[in-house]
């Protein structure tokens, strides 16, 4: 094939087409199950603001005005890409099929960004500190002077009904009895039973099984969704989560959604000094967190 214009651009158009083909093709994830989804329009954003939940309350004399307490919550925005090369001499040799896998490959890893900036943060929510200086997942975030828990260590179990009140009863009871700052309840339910793979069995056991082993009967049957993620990297821990309101424990910061640029000029130092065309996916976004109170975590160690 002649390199010319006409046939470059040809040859990145069809890259693209098959780009954005993979890109929206590419199976929703857990992320738009645990986490927030935020645009942002600038290098970061603010989320000092977490640090008060604004709720009604019986209006007696002068409006109560939730101040902000000194805490510095941002995130930043990252550059993300994925780079691909195309041979000049590919293309003088009609050698140009082996980016069409290349391209979909850019595109599927596009639509997967959301997951890869997500997940780390589940993975690290026992070690990572939330808005308020505390893990995230902790035995000690500080409410209206009291010490509340999101973090327990009960492995998952569904033989008996003793097992599952000791294991996700006792998340339960934590994420359902969250108080404000006022002592007020924020009514969380249990929506979403975040798992690895390894604990697929035991949660959907949990959520779907009309009995248990021993014959008691299963009083958590349908209360939450079971969620399996295969990139959690523990094989023990799990999570249980309230998705069901505006801020989650997880916020997935939109900066830039993914695109498809190109270099396909024969005076650019690349094609020129290398011999290379290039083509690449590029996005903008950040990953932080927001209310712990959202979510209970168990290391699963015991």
């Amino acid at each position: 094939m002649i390199v010319n214009r006409a046939n470059v651009s040809a040859i990145f158009t069809n890259l693209l087409t098959i780009f954005n083909k993979a890109l929206q093709s590419a199976p929703s994830d857990t992320v738009s199950k645990i986490a927030t989804i935020v645009p942002s329009t600038t290098k970061q954003n603010d989320y000092t603001w977490l640090s008060r939940f604004p709720k009604m309350r019986k209006w007696i004399g002068e409006k109560y005005r939730k101040r902000l307490e000194a805490y510095k919550h941002t995130i930043e925005n990252d550059d993300y890409e994925a780079t691909v090369e195309v041979k000049r001499n590919d293309i003088d040799d009609d050698n140009i099929g082996i980016y069409g896998p290349m391209a979909q490959a850019a595109g599927q890893s596009a639509a997967e960004l959301p997951s890869d900036v997500v997940i780390p943060l589940v993975n690290d929510s026992f070690v990572n500190l939330a808005y308020d200086g505390q893990y995230v997942h902790d035995t000690d975030h500080e409410v209206n002077g009291a010490s509340v828990s999101n973090k327990i260590t009960a492995a998952l179990k569904a033989g008996t009904l003793a097992e599952a009140q000791a294991s996700y009863g006792a998340a339960k009871l934590l994420l359902t009895g969250m108080k404000d700052e006022e002592g007020q309840s924020l009514k969380l339910r249990p929506k979403v039973l975040l798992v690895p793979s390894a604990l697929e069995d035991t949660a959907k056991i949990l959520m779907g099984a009309e009995k248990f082993a021993d014959g008691s009967v299963n009083p958590y049957k349908g209360d939450a969704e079971v969620v399996v993620e295969p990139d959690l990297t523990s094989s023990t821990a799990w999570f249980l989560l309230d998705n069901s309101k505006p801020i989650r424990t997880y916020i997935y910061q939109d900066r830039k959604k993914p695109v498809f640029v190109n270099q396909t000029s024969a005076d650019s130092d690349e094609v020129f000094s290398k011999g290379n065309f290039l083509f690449s996916a590029e996005a903008r976004a950040g990953g932080g967190y927001g209310f712990w109170q959202m979510s209970i975590g168990s290391t699963g160690t015991v």
